[in-house]
């Protein structure tokens, strides 16, 4: 009967837990950050940083290939001794050819920009927390879990000569 009224008890050194942000799959309060199936303490996470994720598959692999196509059209050409014969609209061609794969990478990262990625250690271990393709969303998030990470911080610990004197010994 004892143990049964302890456990329902709530910790003394507990403090109440703010709700900073919420949508479906993301969670962050004072004391937990939740992304999908992931749930961290807000006081284990260190080293945060942003940055952004990898290119599309498919975009990188299309760009592979015009870039390896481009190339090879040349390399053929020069080869062939074709480049002597050409007129100035073949040359044209083959400089819109060239920059063929450019253009696909700036289409693709329009279309299907890399995602913001959140990164942090916890426990040693440095971890994936977030990643989004949304941008406001994003932003939101981390500035929940910075705000968060404030509530766990020393008053003192930028500065700690503000508030604590210096040491003189008694003479």
């Amino acid at each position: 009967m004892q143990a049964d009224r302890a456990s329902t008890r709530p910790p003394h050194w507990s403090r109440p837990t703010t709700l900073l942000y919420a949508r479906p799959g993301i969670v962050v309060t004072t004391e937990r950050f939740t992304a999908g199936r992931s749930s961290y303490a807000v006081a284990d996470l260190t080293h945060l940083r942003t940055g952004r994720g990898p290119h599309d598959r498919l975009a990188a692999r299309v760009v592979t290939c015009a870039a390896v196509g481009a190339g090879t059209v040349g390399v053929l050409l020069g080869f062939t001794g074709g480049l002597e014969r050409l007129t100035a609209g073949a040359y044209l061609a083959l400089g819109v050819v060239c920059l063929l794969p450019v253009l696909l990478v700036l289409l693709g990262d329009r279309w299907r920009p890399p995602p913001h990625e959140l990164y942090g250690h916890c426990h040693g271990t440095e971890l994936l927390l977030f990643s989004s393709d949304d941008r406001e969303q994003f932003e939101q998030v981390v500035d929940a879990l910075h705000q968060a990470r404030e509530q766990h911080r020393y008053p003192d610990a930028d500065d700690p000569s503000t508030s604590a004197g210096y040491f003189r010994p008694v003479r």
